[in-house]
């Protein structure tokens, strides 16, 4: 803190990029997980960091957002390198460009995002919704990434779908294969439509991820359970949200979140 003009300005604190990858490392468990992802710092940037931008795609669109807001770190969802090796050209080669011509680090956490029980996608989205008795639930390569609960009180059908539509602001479309009335939900943020029968061998009232799938579309109906589809994108946008507040609330560090919604 310091006096300016009469006015007491507080500067932010900021920590060294390489202090801050190992927490981030440690705390998200990020080599714990079977992923197509390469999790960690995917382009290293500036050596300090005092401002954190977070999204949930890499796009060239996301990267000139946080070089606009004056981040010296990008956070991400979905990262640049997933698998086998991909060529510097075209997107791709522009992307990079941009990181590096501005010195922004870029950290990517895919599946450690959805399955972390503080800042997770699937976690938070089951305390969003106020549910009771969270206990992991969904696999995924061998691992529970997901959650599910119990509401206090049964909600209708289309209440749960307002009340998501509410605090995500994306429309949810509704594959109503159960009853009407919701005890129990399962979660699991983004793709994951192929989990409606693991929900439905549950006994789950009903399944929330994000995007719905072709061939997977009759297995709401024909295992009898609803399905709510409430976006990939903004689904997953709750995660880096919470990973944001986490980092100013553990560091200090000024962040921001960049809303770019794909409307999928």
């Amino acid at each position: 803190m310091t006096t300016l003009c009469g006015l007491r300005v507080a500067y932010p604190i900021g920590m060294q990029r390489d202090a801050l990858t190992e927490w981030l490392d440690t705390y998200l468990d990020v080599h714990a997980y079977e992923d197509p992802s390469l999790n960690g710092l995917q382009v290293e940037g500036a050596p300090d960091v005092a401002k954190v931008a977070v999204a949930v795609d890499a796009s060239l669109a996301t990267i000139d957002a946080a070089m606009s807001s004056g981040a010296d770190m990008l956070i991400v969802h979905h990262g640049l390198f997933w698998g086998p090796a991909k060529a510097v050209v075209g997107p791709h080669r522009r992307r990079l460009a941009a990181l590096l011509e501005h010195d922004i680090s870029l950290y990517a956490a895919h599946i450690p995002l959805d399955a972390h029980r503080e800042v997770g996608n699937n976690w938070g989205l089951g305390r969003m919704l106020a549910l009771d008795d969270l206990q992991p639930f969904g696999s995924w390569r061998g691992t529970t990434i997901g959650v599910k609960g119990v509401f206090p009180t049964p909600m209708g059908l289309r209440d749960l779908a307002d009340t998501l539509e509410r605090h995500l602001g994306e429309s949810v479309l509704v594959h109503a294969g159960g009853g009407l009335e919701v005890g129990t939900l399962g979660i699991i943020s983004g793709g994951a439509a192929g989990s409606i029968a693991e929900a439905a061998a549950e006994g789950l009232d009903a399944f929330l991820t994000g995007e719905p799938k072709h061939d997977v579309f009759h297995d709401a109906f024909e295992f009898g359970i609803n399905a709510l589809y409430a976006g990939h994108y903004m689904t997953e946008t709750v995660g880096v949200k919470l990973l944001a507040d986490k980092l100013q609330e553990e560091f200090g560090l000024l962040t921001e979140f960049i809303l770019l919604p794909t409307g999928l």
